[in-house]
């Protein structure tokens, strides 16, 4: 049943079906005619998902970052990096990558954060001789920065799916986001000592950047502070999150309009939609899983033949690899965590280890063909053809590769950070 169940899910993927309609259609006719369920169970089922509480941060911490978005706050985290790290070998790429980093602690979508640093990054990098293709791969490949800073979507719906509390996923990805935000900024600074560098700022101008973005920089300690502090819990935080960027917006930036905010709650009911849908028709295969024990018995298959937790990770990172070539983040957590979860806590593989090996390997399909969403999006901002950036894309999914191989022989990234908060 599960193998006619993902065979039906994967001819309806060829066939450009939409990928809630994949999980829906392909899970839902073996549901109901193979295992002869009601409607009505999957009905319950879908609700059941969708109305999780915890799933409430994901729309507000959106529509948080998409306010902060449109009360400047990406131009002057720009301005802050190009002041601090300008002057460095390939200064405009490493300007970017930090102020990914930067822009992920408070904004939830990947995209958007591609379209508003990539947006006044990339022209930039073009007039200082940056070729086009490469500064649109980097800006994709920074966008992964997104699912592992928190606050992430990934953690949240990983978190949904294990019931691991979100405090410990969002803490299990700060240090292996740090360390990605590091290969990026060596391979940049290996490859921008051709390119021309802008003159150091003097530290007054440095000190001027860093106090226009302290109110943006603020935003993190006030999402994580209330979540570690015992106060809120994260959905309370993303609440907390939206009416300080309204703040800052609205009284310090001055920047922000009724217009602006009526433009993000549109574009966040857009994102919130995609992703519930994709949810609510996920939790279909999540019910075929159940009723055939198919988890259980891939389970008792590895372990017959001695297969160890590297080697089930290694798995894991191929399996993501290549579903995320031709399917999103989102969709490739809910059709495979269900079923190596069960796995990983029969090999004692932490979870928390578990979710930052699947972010890595998963997150590199923003870069690979055909769906490649990162490439898409950036090359739209750089106003370039996507296929022109292409060539630069195996070097950036080598260090993607070489990233998610890291994870998996470093348990202790993931994990030492949650333990020692808690």
């Amino acid at each position: 049943m599960v193998g006619t169940a993902l065979g039906l899910s994967l001819v309806l993927l060829f066939l450009s079906v939409p990928v809630f309609l994949v999980f829906g259609l392909g899970s839902g006719l073996v549901a109901i005619f193979g295992l002869n369920l009601p409607w009505s169970t999957l009905i319950q089922v879908s609700f059941g998902a969708v109305t999780k509480h915890v799933l409430l941060a994901i729309p507000l911490f959106i529509f948080a970052g998409l306010i902060m978005l449109r009360a400047g706050v990406a131009r002057r985290l720009v301005a802050l990096a190009m002041a601090m790290v300008g002057h460095w070998p390939g200064g405009l790429g490493v300007a970017m990558v930090l102020t990914m980093g930067f822009f992920a602690a408070f904004c939830g979508s990947i995209l958007a954060a591609i379209t508003a640093v990539g947006s006044i990054m990339l022209p930039e990098m073009k007039k200082s001789g940056y070729p086009p293709a490469f500064s649109v791969v980097l800006a994709a490949s920074a966008g992964l920065l997104e699912a592992l800073i928190p606050p992430s979507n990934a953690a949240i719906i990983f978190s949904s799916l294990t019931n691991v509390p979100v405090s410990q996923t969002f803490s299990a990805g700060i240090l292996p986001g740090l360390v990605l935000m590091v290969l990026l900024i060596v391979v940049v600074m290996i490859r921008g000592r051709a390119f021309s560098r802008n003159e150091r700022a003097g530290w007054g101008a440095r000190l001027v950047a860093v106090r226009r973005a302290v109110p943006s920089l603020l935003t993190p300690v006030i999402i994580l502070g209330g979540i570690y502090a015992g106060l809120l819990t994260p959905s309370e935080s993303a609440a907390v999150a939206v009416v300080w960027a309204a703040f800052v917006g609205f009284f310090i930036h001055r920047e922000l309009t009724f217009e602006g905010v009526w433009s993000a709650l549109k574009a966040t009911a857009v994102t919130t939609t995609v992703i519930f849908s994709i949810i609510a028709m996920a939790t279909f295969l999540a019910v075929v899983l159940t009723y055939t024990q198919a988890p259980q018995h891939l389970t008792a298959y590895l372990l017959q033949y001695g297969i160890g937790p590297i080697t089930f990770l290694i798995m894991v990172g191929v399996i993501c690899l290549v579903l995320g070539t031709f399917i999103e983040i989102v969709p490739v957590f809910y059709l495979t965590v269900p079923i190596f979860m069960g796995i990983a806590l029969t090999m004692d593989v932490s979870m928390l280890h578990l979710y930052v090996v699947f972010t890595a390997f998963a997150g590199i399909g923003l870069l690979t063909p055909p769906v490649c969403v990162g490439i898409y999006t950036a090359a739209s901002v750089a106003n370039i053809s996507a296929d022109k950036a292409f060539p630069q894309v195996p070097l950036f999914v080598g260090v993607g590769v070489i990233y998610g191989v890291l994870m998996i022989f470093t348990p202790w990234l993931a994990e030492w950070l949650p333990s020692a908060l808690h």
